[in-house]
């Protein structure tokens, strides 16, 4: 062979290489990643009611609580004040990090809280919030619980010191349908 027909032979070689290496992405584009959320795993990010149909099921489980707050010489209360409940998913535990800074447990300044609030994730999920209200001796209780993880949140005043009312909250985890106590 010269070397002439050998340049040619190379050159042929390596465009019908570089053909076959362009070939696929010359036929049509891959069709783009699902959007987050939608289909294939549950995302953090994304607020999907069905996440929280655990949470909907009546059961056998109970909460009760009771407020013994203190910081420093200020002792709080929660009496009359509004408790909140919320089924644990992915997104209400992201919430609950951004929230809190933490996903299990807190107690912050009220101001703090609702400084972090645009930040947080944001969706509809108040159908599966459940509320009760904090009696004279700063007791609640949830009945009616389906196993799961829950967060409790209230926000309880000082008494009688010059303190900022707290933000608290707490991860509680109900099973076989029994009560659990959580002290606040």
């Amino acid at each position: 062979m010269t070397s002439a027909r050998l340049l040619l032979a190379t050159a042929a070689l390596l465009l019908l290489s570089a053909c076959e290496t362009l070939g696929p992405s010359l036929g049509p584009p891959p069709p783009p990643p699902p959007p987050r959320g939608a289909g294939g795993p549950p995302s953090a990010e994304v607020f999907r009611a069905q996440d929280f149909s655990w949470s909907a099921v009546p059961g056998r489980g109970r909460i009760d609580g009771h407020l013994s707050f203190r910081t420093g010489s200020a002792r709080y209360v929660c009496s009359g004040a509004a408790v909140i409940l919320t089924p644990e998913t992915l997104w209400t535990r992201r919430r609950m990090t951004i929230l809190y800074n933490s996903p299990n447990a807190s107690a912050l300044p009220v101001s703090e809280v609702r400084a972090r609030t645009p930040s947080a994730p944001n969706g509809d999920y108040s159908a599966f919030v459940r509320r009760t209200t904090c009696d004279a001796a700063d007791r609640f209780s949830f009945q009616g619980l389906a196993n799961g993880a829950w967060f409790v949140i209230l926000v309880a005043k000082p008494v009688g010191a010059a303190a900022p009312d707290m933000a608290i909250m707490r991860r509680v985890e109900v099973r076989g349908g029994r009560a659990v106590g959580v002290e606040l």
